[in-house]
């Protein structure tokens, strides 16, 4: 059975609204990924590390609960877990504020096992940051020597936008490194201070990695790859959030990787046809999550995929 790894920050989210805390529930942008492929029985690894602490016990429990492996999940003992604050203003985009006191020691957990056309996802700060990059980068380039598929994600966030000319070189090598980029037009606005997606893709994305998703929250998503440029319109939707939204489009499209036993060999020729349907299992595990508080989709929703 195919296998995704994602490799990735833990954190406890809690959304406000109305200027009041409203609910809090495990994230991270490839952990919530994660959950949501877990729920659609797909078997997940997840690689991070979260503190000893309350709130560190209780997200690898609900790890646990829902079915993700937690072999790789480094417990340190001499920090705390870190905690995001989602600030919903009344047209329901979210403002971020993060909190982490992690420890500074890197553990060396073991590499996962990784074999030809599992799915390796990786992606925000925390494959930019000096403390965890080599880490992260050792297990990318062992899941392109096994020919697995590597997933990158930015997910580059404002609060680290004064940082952005200093990554630049550190993401162009995530973007090599990968087989397929899916990027939104904030986390390239922060970035490059750029919207348009021909520009971007033009400009800083395709000699790296010729295969990118660009969306744009509910107006559209554009598909560039070696042969195919698409635009596609998303279906109108009354949103309650947008926190998860495009780390569920993650999991539809990695799910659709799997359902249509879409191998890393198979990437270069995949036709027209097959990225529509790819685009639209993104789209539909997208508005799931956007229907709702929730970070990653549904039980109810995942059963419709279940085999």
């Amino acid at each position: 059975m195919r296998k995704v790894i994602g490799i990735g920050e833990t954190i406890l989210d809690i959304i406000f609204r109305d200027g009041r805390p409203y609910i809090a529930m495990p994230g991270g942008s490839v952990f919530n990924t994660l959950v949501s492929l877990s729920r659609v029985g797909v078997q997940t690894s997840f690689i991070g590390e979260l503190g000893d602490d309350r709130v560190g016990r209780s997200i690898l429990t609900f790890m646990e609960e829902n079915g993700m492996a937690t072999d790789y999940v480094d417990l340190f003992s001499e920090g705390l877990s870190s905690i995001s604050l989602a600030f919903l203003s009344e047209g329901q985009d979210a403002d971020y504020m993060f909190y982490s006191n992690c420890s500074k020691r890197r553990s060396n957990i073991m590499m996962p096992d990784i074999r030809p056309d599992d799915i390796v996802i990786f992606g925000s700060y925390y494959a930019l940051n000096a403390d965890t990059r080599d880490r992260v980068m050792d297990i990318v380039q062992y899941a392109k020597k096994q020919r697995a598929i590597v997933y990158y994600d930015p997910n580059f966030r404002k609060s680290h936008a004064h940082e952005a000319i200093q990554l630049r070189a550190t993401v162009m090598d995530n973007y090599e490194a990968a087989d397929l980029v899916r990027g939104s037009d904030e986390d390239f606005m922060n970035l490059y201070k750029k919207t348009d997606p021909d520009e971007v893709y033009r400009d800083e994305v395709q000699f790296y990695c010729k295969r990118l998703i660009a969306t744009h929250g509910a107006d559209s998503i554009h598909l560039y790859t070696e042969k195919i440029r698409n635009c596609y319109d998303v279906p109108p939707l009354a949103a309650v959030s947008p926190v998860g939204a495009g780390d569920a489009f993650n999991a539809g499209l990695i799910y659709s990787l799997i359902k249509y036993r879409i191998g890393q060999m198979d990437l270069p020729d995949l036709s027209p046809m097959m990225w529509d349907k790819m685009i639209g299992l993104g789209i539909d595990f997208a508005a799931e999550v956007c229907g709702s508080f929730a970070n990653y989709i549904s039980p109810e929703f995942a059963a419709k995929y279940r085999p």
